[in-house]
Order: C-alpha cells, then sequence, then structure tokens
C-alpha cells in the first residue's frame, strides 16, 4: 500500500523545484547579460587590454579602472568628428516627439475600436491588424517620394511624424494592444461619465487614459528602444551630419580613419544604449503590470 507524500516530502519537492528554476533563470540571464557585459568590460580598458585574447572583466591592475573608464568615456565625449553632444540631442527630439505621437495617436485609435460601436468596426480593425505585416523596406519608397515632396529630406521631420498618425507600421501592433486593455476596463465606467455629461474626448481623457497608465508606458517603451536604435530610417532620410542620430552617429564613429580603437567604440557604444537600460529600470514596475494586463490590480 502506497503511503501519502507527507508534508516535508511535498516541501522538498517544491524547495527543489524552485531552486532548479531559479539556476535556470540565472543562467538564461547571464547569458543574454553576456555581451553587455563584455562590452562595458571592454570599454573600461586601455586599448592594448581591449584586444588581448585574456577573458578579464576589469583592467590590469584593477585600481586603475577608474581612471581608464574616465578617460575611454572622456575621449568619446569630446570626439569633434562624432559631435556626440549634437547627435545625443537630435535622438532625444526625435525619440520624444515620436514616442508622444505614437502613444497618443494609437490610445485614440484603440478608444474607438474598443468603446464605440460603429458599423465597420471589425473589418477596419482587421485592416489594422494586417498592417503589421507589412515591413518598413516596403514603405521606405513611398515615404521618400511624400517627404521629398514636401520638402522635409534631410530634417528630423520624417523620423517622428508618421508616429502622430499611427506610425508606419508600428502602429497596428501598439493599437492591438492597448484595444485589448481597454475592453478589459468596466464598461460602468463610460455609463458613469455619461450620466455625469461627459462626451467621448472626456471619458478617454480623464477616465480611460489614467486607468491605463501601465499599458501606455509598454507602447511608450517599446517604441522608444525602436526609435533610438533605428538605424534605416535616418540613413534614408537624413542627409547633413548635424542632424544625425546616435545610431548614424556610431556607424561614422566606427568607419573613422579607417579603424577605431575596441575600447572607445565600447565606450561610445554603452553610452548610446545607457538611457534606454535607464528608462527601463526606472519603469520596469509599470512596464511588467502593463505587459502581465495587470493594470487594474492594486
Amino acid at each position: 500500500m502506497n503511503t501519502p507524500p507527507t508534508h516535508n516530502s511535498l516541501s522538498a519537492r517544491l524547495n527543489a523545484r524552485a531552486l532548479f528554476l531559479y539556476l535556470a533563470l540565472i543562467i538564461a540571464t547571464l547569458i543574454y547579460a553576456a555581451p553587455l557585459i563584455w562590452m562595458f568590460s571592454t570599454s573600461i580598458k586601455p586599448e592594448s587590454q581591449a584586444i588581448s585574447r585574456e577573458l578579464t572583466l576589469l583592467p590590469d591592475p584593477a585600481s586603475s579602472t577608474l581612471a581608464h573608464a574616465k578617460g575611454n568615456y572622456t575621449a568619446v565625449w569630446t570626439d569633434p568628428s562624432i559631435d556626440f553632444p549634437l547627435y545625443l540631442r537630435n535622438s532625444l527630439i526625435v525619440a520624444l516627439l515620436a514616442v508622444v505621437g505614437m502613444t497618443l495617436s494609437t490610445a485614440i485609435v484603440a478608444y474607438g475600436f474598443s468603446r464605440i460601436r460603429w458599423r465597420g468596426r471589425g473589418f477596419f480593425f482587421a485592416l489594422v491588424l494586417g498592417t503589421m505585416m507589412v515591413p518598413f523596406p516596403v514603405l521606405m519608397s513611398p515615404l521618400y517620394v511624400m517627404f521629398s515632396k514636401a520638402g522635409l529630406i534631410g530634417t528630423l521631420v520624417p523620423l517622428w511624424l508618421p508616429a502622430w498618425f499611427g506610425g508606419a507600421f508600428h502602429g497596428g501592433f501598439n493599437i492591438f494592444l492597448l484595444r485589448q486593455f481597454f475592453m478589459g476596463l468596466p464598461r460602468e465606467l463610460d455609463e458613469a461619465a455619461k450620466i455625469d455629461g461627459c462626451g467621448h474626448l472626456r471619458t478617454f481623457l480623464f477616465i480611460i487614459l489614467p486607468l491605463s497608465k501601465p499599458a501606455l508606458a509598454v507602447v511608450a517603451l517599446f517604441y522608444f528602444t525602436y526609435i533610438w536604435n533605428d538605424f534605416l530610417a535616418p540613413l534614408i532620410f537624413l542627409t547633413d551630419r548635424e542632424h544625425f542620430t546616435l545610431a548614424l552617429g556610431l556607424q561614422l564613429y566606427q568607419s573613422k580613419a579607417g579603424n577605431t580603437p575596441w575600447n572607445l567604440l565600447m565606450a561610445a557604444s554603452t553610452m548610446v544604449i545607457a538611457p534606454v537600460l535607464v528608462l527601463f529600470f526606472l519603469t520596469q514596475r509599470t512596464f511588467v503590470q502593463g505587459a502581465a494586463g495587470e493594470g487594474l490590480k492594486e
């Protein structure tokens, strides 16, 4: 006769499973973080050690870490061939305008698909989802012709203006995400707002948007990451170096004089991705809530 498992044996099994799960997560995290760790480690070393085959995280001697890091990052920041402060400013302008436009425009469309009943809603929503299958290279030529006729080639406008109209092709996913979140909000909120004399605009601005901060944070962070790292669109629409973004500036810095020291190149790369990492850590809790669809939970 089989004896039922005791409480201690069940606890031991659960602890063993939890330990295995945590170890697997730690290993996966290290695998994904390895390129970032290597990049940062190389950025704080002298050139001779940066190209060495020895795998070390800190320069030799370790006491010189701060001095080498300061020297490498200062050299990148003050290098006139890349003009890092100017490219950083351009990227911030483009990212800020694009993120605000994408978040606002897709939220408005998602509200119409989720909270307002109108004929043909299902058909047009399917059409919006279909735009997710259209890659950006397909739209490059039409967009270039349109902005060329408008006299906007060589300016930052083509990089952020499409976001105010749902974006070239990212809007479909963001509209779908926000629509699903809006549909999870109680309908009683709309009815109460209507009784109080609120129209759709006031309901959207003062009720739906404040309750949708986690989902809006997901949209904003996803699109900020994309627009910050985008290389193809700036390469097509920008013609003058004074309008370059960090993505183009990094490529320019890599190819200057035929060869760039690895330690300085990794320092420049670290400075380029640092804003994305900082933004994610600052909004991590809100981002996770929105991604998990738990925005209404206390």
